[in-house]
C-alpha cells in the first residue's frame, strides 16, 4: 500500500493526460484487487477507504472511475474521518464537570435505597454535611430513577415576626384497635423546631392550656402563636394565653394554607413516619413521635434553613474518615456521619 502511495504521489506532477490516465488505471486496479480479494461478496478494508478519499482530494475525475462503491459512500467516508479527526483532536483540550468519584456514587446510591422517603435536596444537604462538594442537580442525575411524588412547598407569611412567632396544631392517628388519638404539635417558626408535643384521645380546651404552658416557661414566652379556629380550643386557652401575655392570630376559616409551617410539620410527620407504621397505643405512638422528632431536630436537612437541621449540624471534611450509616427512627431513616466524629447519640430534644 505504501509503494502504491507513492507512485500516486509522484503521479501528481506529471503532466495532465498522462495523471489523467495513470490516476484511472490505478482506480480500476484498486477496484480489481478488492473483488479478487472478497469475490463473491464485497468488503472494504479501512486503507481500501483511505485510497478513495486521497484519490478524491487530489484527482477531479475520480468519480468516472468508480465500479464497486457510490460516490455519495466516499464523501460519507470522508466527513466521518473529519469528525474523528477533530474528536481525537478535542479530547486532550476537554474541559467540563469534575468527575465524580466512585465511591461518592455508590454512597449517593445507597442513601437513595436505604431513604426511599428523600429526594435530591434531602440526600444534597446531607453530603454538604459530610464535606463532600457537588452541585444538587448531579446528586438528581446520580439517584436511581424511581417514581416519587411532589414535594410540598411552605408558604412564607409574617417574616417580620418569625422570631417571636410559634404554631399550634392538632392531627389524629387511628390505631390497630380502630381507637383515634389526637396529636398536638407546638412549633418555633424561626428554626422550625418542635418545642412541644403531646398526646391523648380525649383532648379538652384545659389540657390544651396546659400543654402551652409546658411548651413555654416565664422567660421564654412568644410574642404571637398562630392556630385555626377549631373549637377544641375554647374560652379557656384564650384566657390562659392572655395571661401568659401571648397575642393569638387566627388564621381565616377554612384556610389550613394559612398556618403553613404547622400543616407542612403535620404532613412531613405523616410522610416520613406515621404512614410507614401501626399504632398501637398513646405510649407507642408518643414514642415514635418521640424518636421521629430526634430525628428532625438533629438530623434531617430542611430546605428553608439552607439544608441544615433546626439544631445546626457541623461539616464533616473527608480526613475524618469514612461515611458510617446510623439507623434513626427504626431504620426509616437515617445519619450520615464521618468515622472519626461518630459518637453515641445524645439525649432527645423533646421530654
Amino acid at each position: 500500500m505504501f509503494t502504491l502511495l507513492a507512485s500516486l504521489i509522484r503521479l501528481v506532477f506529471s503532466t495532465h493526460d498522462v495523471r489523467e490516465l495513470a490516476f484511472e488505471n490505478r482506480a480500476l486496479r484498486q477496484q480489481l484487487v478488492v473483488l479478487k480479494r472478497h469475490c463473491p461478496r464485497v468488503r472494504l478494508r479501512k486503507a481500501d477507504r483511505f485510497f478513495w478519499i486521497w484519490l478524491s482530494r487530489v484527482w477531479r475525475n475520480w468519480r468516472d472511475a468508480l465500479a464497486i462503491v457510490r460516490p455519495e459512500t466516499v464523501v460519507a467516508w470522508h466527513r466521518k474521518g473529519f469528525r474523528l479527526f477533530w474528536k481525537w483532536i478535542s479530547r486532550r483540550k476537554r474541559r467540563g464537570r469534575p468527575e465524580v468519584s466512585s465511591e461518592t456514587r455508590a454512597l449517593i446510591r445507597k442513601m437513595t435505597e436505604a431513604n426511599p422517603l428523600w429526594g435530591a435536596p434531602r440526600i444534597h444537604g446531607e453530603l454538604l454535611k459530610l464535606g463532600i462538594d457537588i452541585s444538587e442537580r448531579t446528586v438528581s442525575r446520580l439517584m436511581p430513577k424511581r417514581r416519587k411524588p411532589p414535594s410540598q412547598t411552605w408558604k412564607a407569611f409574617l417574616e417580620n415576626h418569625v422570631k417571636e412567632l410559634v404554631s399550634i396544631d392538632f392531627f389524629t392517628v387511628p390505631t390497630a384497635r380502630f381507637r383515634v388519638l389526637f396529636v398536638l404539635v407546638v412549633l418555633a417558626h424561626h428554626r422550625r423546631r418542635v418545642v412541644h408535643f403531646n398526646v391523648t384521645e380525649n383532648p379538652t380546651a384545659g389540657w390544651t392550656a396546659q400543654q402551652i404552658v409546658k411548651a413555654f416557661p416565664e422567660d421564654a414566652v412568644p410574642r404571637y402563636l398562630l392556630r385555626d379556629r377549631d373549637k377544641i380550643y375554647g374560652q379557656y386557652l384564650r384566657d390562659r394565653l392572655r395571661g401568659m401575655g401571648i397575642n393569638e392570630v387566627m388564621i381565616a376559616p377554612q384556610s389550613p394554607w394559612q398556618n403553613a409551617f404547622a400543616e407542612g410539620l403535620v404532613g412531613s410527620i405523616r410522610r416520613e413516619c406515621l404512614d410507614h407504621v401501626i399504632i398501637l397505643g398513646e405510649r407507642h405512638l408518643r414514642n415514635i413521635l418521640k424518636s421521629y422528632f430526634d430525628y428532625y431536630e438533629r438530623t434531617r436537612t430542611h430546605m428553608s434553613l439552607s439544608k441544615d437541621a433546626p439544631w445546626p449540624r457541623a461539616v464533616e471534611p473527608p480526613e475524618l474518615g469514612h461515611v458510617v450509616q446510623v439507623p434513626q427512627v427504626g431504620g426509616l431513616h437515617h445519619r450520615y456521619q464521618r468515622r472519626a466524629a461518630y459518637r453515641d447519640r445524645d439525649p432527645p430534644l423533646i421530654s
